[in-house]
């Protein structure tokens, strides 16, 4: 429900400004007299009330029913769903009893793809699911570190199977990429939170709620990146060791590397000169892609392009190229509503002196 009413100012004990709480807003949030509420001031110099997320806590608790579906990752969506808007405890039921391989598979992506997520309780008819991870003690800058490692690790690693035509180095980065996803909606679970409590928000390091956006953006480009990467090494998984001539496909694989390296390092600072530079040198990769296709066009080697495996590993390296630009954009943006803020907050300190 949406209130919004207009409340007078009063002055109580000859010091102290009071206004009262609309009731509605009291009950639908269940609290009562003596309970904590907590006051924000915005950059814009509106103020936020919420509920102290220590004395009062919402949504904890949610039920999922199985549905009937050739698509096991269907139900395994809606776990997810749950999961990204905040439930700790998440019962899946199944009335007419779990078939084996929908329990098997529900456990085991619950295992490998969601962070503090514990199986409690089962039966044939449920299976309860408990969050063990407080993320609100984990800082946002802390999960995106940790996924840019991974991707980075597995973009490294990729590229020296593809020139080695080493399989099981690719095998082990295919393996990683359940790893991105814990990170990937373990950010997306922050996010959302602090979306919806401002004083979450400094709690997880976000200094400006309206960050909040830019971060999803760029969590989202992060695991489109670690999708090509991981593309890159299924491609690999079928080379059967045979070694090709691609020094031009690896030049372009480590410029493009380069180019996520420093995008999120500029992320981390909000440096929009380094983003800057990150967009300009994106556009020498996907020009460099598209010489090594047409030169491979237009070669009678059979051992360069002519491969549909190897003309995929240029266009994920093109593509990781272009979503680094992406994040790099981001950052900018982030930059420029800093700035906002900080001349507004100036402006605000010259009228008050």
């Amino acid at each position: 429900m949406h209130i919004s009413d207009k409340r007078k100012i009063q002055l109580t004990g000859g010091s102290t400004y009071i206004v009262s709480l609309p009731i509605e807003w009291v009950r639908n949030n269940g609290l009562s007299a003596g309970d904590a509420v907590i006051l924000t001031v915005r950059p814009d110099r509106s103020l936020i009330v919420t509920p102290d997320q220590g004395v009062q806590r919402k949504n904890t608790h949610s039920k999922v029913e199985m549905v009937a579906s050739d698509d096991q990752e269907e139900n395994f969506r809606q776990l997810v769903a749950n999961y990204l808007v905040g439930y700790d405890i998440i019962r899946i039921v199944c009335p007419g009893g779990f078939a084996a391989s929908e329990r098997k598979n529900l456990k085991e992506s619950a295992r490998k793809r969601l962070i503090g997520i514990e199986i409690v309780e089962e039966s044939r008819t449920e299976i309860i699911l408990q969050n063990l991870l407080n993320f609100q003690d984990i800082p946002l800058e802390k999960s995106l570190q940790s996924m840019y490692r991974i991707i980075y690790s597995m973009m490294e690693d990729s590229i020296v199977a593809f020139r080695e035509a080493d399989v099981e180095l690719a095998r082990d980065v295919i393996q990683r990429d359940n790893d991105v996803d814990k990170f990937y909606l373990l950010s997306v679970r922050q996010i959302k939170a602090a979306l919806e409590d401002s004083s979450l928000s400094q709690k997880l390091g976000i200094k400006n709620s309206k960050d909040c956006l830019g971060y999803r953006l760029i969590i989202k480009l992060m695991e489109r990146i670690g999708d090509h990467v991981n593309g890159i090494a299924h491609v690999v998984t079928q080379m059967d060791d045979n070694k090709e001539e691609n020094r031009d496909i690896i030049e372009l694989g480590v410029l493009a590397q380069k180019l996520f390296q420093d995008s999120f390092r500029s992320v981390l600072d909000i440096n929009a000169e380094l983003a800057n530079q990150v967009i300009k040198v994106s556009g020498v990769a996907s020009a460099m892609g598209n010489r090594i296709t047409r030169k491979s066009e237009l070669s009678d080697n059979t051992f360069y392009l002519h491969h549909e495996r190897q003309r995929k590993i240029v266009e994920s390296f093109q593509r990781i190229a272009e979503y680094s630009a992406d994040i790099a954009e981001m950052v900018i943006n982030m930059k420029a509503t800093e700035i906002k803020d900080s001349l507004s907050g100036d402006a605000q300190v010259l009228e008050q002196a």
